[in-house]
């Protein structure tokens, strides 16, 4: 690994990079072909960066659908077609047995699905429907998840495990919002839209948990602009939509999508 690539890297990401520079070297060196868990779209970005400097490997990424954002990737050398080969993905389908009870949304059925024992890394994405959900999941943990996965919420359930293709897929949805800020940095914009103060936002974000585009960033003063995605933990997720035009009193209008 060069240098020139921690340059790049969060203190915090180095551990992955040590480990998906390993996949590659074993793909290009000991021909082997390597299967990893779900990796966030950070993780994507990382892997791809390195695998585009290998020029005798070959990867393949699949979340089940087109704009999954959690993908397992397959890393193999370059000679290997890899369009045919198993990623191993299922489909956990939940059920409530009453919809009448709750809405359930991602985190509903993400925190039963983790509090079962289930790593992250294991899990694609969610997909919460008006009549239930569909979660993309490895499929070595499919069939225990099936056994084991009674209730979400305290909302009985009903699941089965279904072929990848089966995968019915939800569209994000976002709540949009308009404001107006003096500036569009990430502690400004960040601090209205979770409607926090901008003296309590400042604490997370340089404790490090907040990520733009799925990267680390502990800088309040970071200028946001339209596409980027922001999560704060355990706050959830927005998106630039538009950063438009000033105000007569010289502010910034700008618009947002909320992940809901």
């Amino acid at each position: 690994m060069s240098k020139n690539m921690y340059e790049h890297i969060h203190p915090d990401e180095r551990e992955f990079v040590d480990r998906a520079s390993e996949w590659l070297e074993g793909a290009a060196r000991y021909h082997e072909t390597k299967l990893t868990d779900f990796l966030d779209p950070r993780q994507l970005q990382i892997l791809t960066m390195l695998a585009n400097r290998e020029p005798d490997v070959d990867f393949r990424l699949d979340g089940g659908s087109e704009a999954a954002e959690r993908r397992r990737a397959v890393i193999a050398p370059d000679y290997r077609d890899l369009q045919e080969e198993d990623t191993k993905l299922a489909v956990l389908s939940i059920t409530p047995s009453d919809t009448k009870f709750m809405e359930l949304g991602h985190g509903d059925y993400m925190g039963s699905v983790l509090g079962l024992g289930m790593k992250r890394s294991k899990v694609g994405d969610i997909h919460p429907r008006e009549d239930g959900c569909h979660i993309v999941v490895a499929a070595e943990i499919a069939d225990f998840l099936n056994l084991e996965l009674r209730q979400v919420h305290r909302v009985n359930v009903f699941t089965e495990v279904l072929p990848i293709a089966s995968l019915l897929a939800a569209e994000s949805e976002l709540a949009e919002l308009e404001l107006t800020v003096a500036s569009p940095r990430l502690d400004g914009i960040a601090s209205d839209v979770y409607r926090m103060s901008r003296a309590k936002i400042l604490a997370p974000i340089k404790a490090g948990r907040c990520r733009v585009n799925w990267k680390v960033e502990e800088d309040p003063s970071k200028m946001l602009r339209e596409g980027d995605t922001v999560s704060l933990q355990g706050f959830g997720r927005f998106r630039v939509l538009e950063v438009g035009d000033l105000t007569k009193k010289g502010r910034y209008r700008v618009r947002i999508g909320k992940f809901v």
